[in-house]
């Protein structure tokens, strides 16, 4: 008797396992289960990359911006650069403009085309020093010309990737020749 429970019991044990192997039913599930981290992972990596490239595309209107506003005057004075770096800070929204760095310097041709600064003032960040040689890319200047130049930097955290990259640092410097004069001149008491 015990011989035909135990062989019964094992064709038995081999029909539940021969079923249980032909069953597909949880195939799916199971997939599913293995595939979802690596989903999860993808779409986070594809947000916080699109919020890097927003926010990359924010800073180089920052330059922008920030150059054109003092390439389109004549003369400009301390309290006109506050509301020029106020109104590019403001392109930032709706991200923090906490960690930007902003410097705009004015720098002037020689007879020679020796440039120099000629003035530079800085939001977060440290101004040129007045009469320092500036190094330009070849060609912006001729002789008795001048350019504005807006130095961008910005900090960016990343809201999940910084625990795995750490912050990203994005630059943009904007070269722009002043529009109404050879030169914008500066008013009043320095930056």
């Amino acid at each position: 008797m015990r011989n035909s429970f135990i062989g019964h019991m094992s064709s038995k044990a081999r029909v539940g396992l021969s079923a249980l192997a032909n069953d597909t039913r949880g195939v799916s599930a199971v997939e599913f289960a293995l595939i979802l981290p690596v989903m999860i992972i993808m779409y986070i990596g594809a947000v916080e990359f699109s919020h890097a490239l927003t926010v990359d595309r924010r800073v180089t209107a920052v330059a922008s911006a920030a150059s054109d506003l003092v390439a389109q005057t004549e003369e400009i004075s301390s309290a006109e650069i506050d509301d020029v770096f106020t109104a590019a800070t403001s392109i930032m929204t709706p991200y923090t403009a906490g960690p930007i760095s902003i410097v705009l310097t004015s720098v002037v041709a020689d007879t020679d085309n020796n440039t120099t600064v000629s003035w530079s003032c800085a939001h977060n960040g440290a101004p040129e020093s007045n009469g320092a040689a500036y190094a330009l890319p070849e060609g912006l200047t001729q002789p008795f010309s001048s350019v504005i130049v807006a130095q961008v930097s910005y900090a960016y955290q990343p809201p999940i990737g910084h625990y795995m990259t750490g912050g990203i640092s994005m630059t943009e410097t904007f070269y722009l020749r002043p529009r109404r004069s050879l030169t914008v001149e500066w008013q009043g008491a320095p930056c």
